[in-house]
């Protein structure tokens, strides 16, 4: 902090973290720790590359100000990185109740015997801040058994995933095994119901052919051919069953 017999200046230079074509604007307080009303004015030796806001105001008597200082866009950077700019902060005391329109550049005039109190002040560029590094935060993942680590330096994860693997494997042959026991058992019911069908009809065919054979002394021809196409199509259905359960149980 520079100090004087007025105003106190922070910081007591101008610092702007300098940036190729991008507005930088760096911030003075002015201080007043006296008990009079001190007014002041900026001025700089480049006015058309900064922008002083306020360039000239009142600090009220234990009191301070801030000042922002604004350097336009730079389309180049200067050698080694040197500022020759400057600024000069000039403070006076000033009547009680005086206000920033109240003041005239004649208050600031050392010939017209004002005690004007001067201050000069360097402009510095200094290397923009780095964003802050990204950084993993700790998640719920790092504690799980994926992320985890076994005492001989195995990860879990490594040993889980077979594991779970063949468990997911063998629930899999167990569902597969119970839906070909399924499909077996009903092919079988299927072949024994054909066949019990099979045994019935003949037992029928049996039993007509004798009671024919009391009455007529034969059975009808269209009764034989009848009976023959049953037997015929209950065959068939018969072997196309042993067919399915002879696949089933192969699988």
């Amino acid at each position: 902090m520079s100090s004087g017999d007025l105003l106190h200046i922070n910081p007591p230079e101008l610092q702007f973290p300098f940036e190729l074509r991008k507005q930088i604007s760096c911030s003075l307080q002015l201080s007043n720790q006296t008990d009079n009303y001190v007014a002041f004015k900026v001025k700089t030796t480049n006015p058309k590359k900064y922008c002083v806001r306020p360039n000239s105001g009142v600090v009220l008597p234990r009191s301070s100000c801030d000042v922002i200082v604004t350097m336009q866009a730079q389309k180049e950077a200067p050698p080694d990185m040197q500022c020759k700019d400057k600024f000069l902060l000039q403070s006076v005391v000033a009547s009680p109740g005086l206000t920033t329109k109240d003041i005239t550049p004649e208050m600031f005039n050392k010939e017209s015997g004002h005690d004007v109190e001067e201050r000069k002040l360097g402009v510095v560029y200094v290397a923009p801040p780095r964003p802050p590094s990204p950084v993993q935060e700790e998640s719920d993942e790092d504690s799980s058994p994926r992320a985890s680590v076994s005492e001989n330096g195995h990860s879990i994860a490594s040993e889980f995933t077979p594991a779970s693997k063949a468990f997911n494997e063998q629930v899999g042959h167990q569902d597969t095994s119970f839906e070909a026991r399924s499909l077996i058992s009903k092919v079988t019911e299927e072949r024994n119901s054909v066949i019990d069908q099979n045994k019935r009809l003949r037992q029928e065919v049996e039993l007509l052919r004798r009671e024919a054979n009391r009455s007529s002394g034969g059975i009808p021809f269209m009764y034989v051919v009848l009976v023959g196409l049953v037997g015929i199509i209950l065959g068939f259905l018969l072997k196309r069953t042993n067919h399915q359960l002879l696949q089933n149980e192969q699988l």
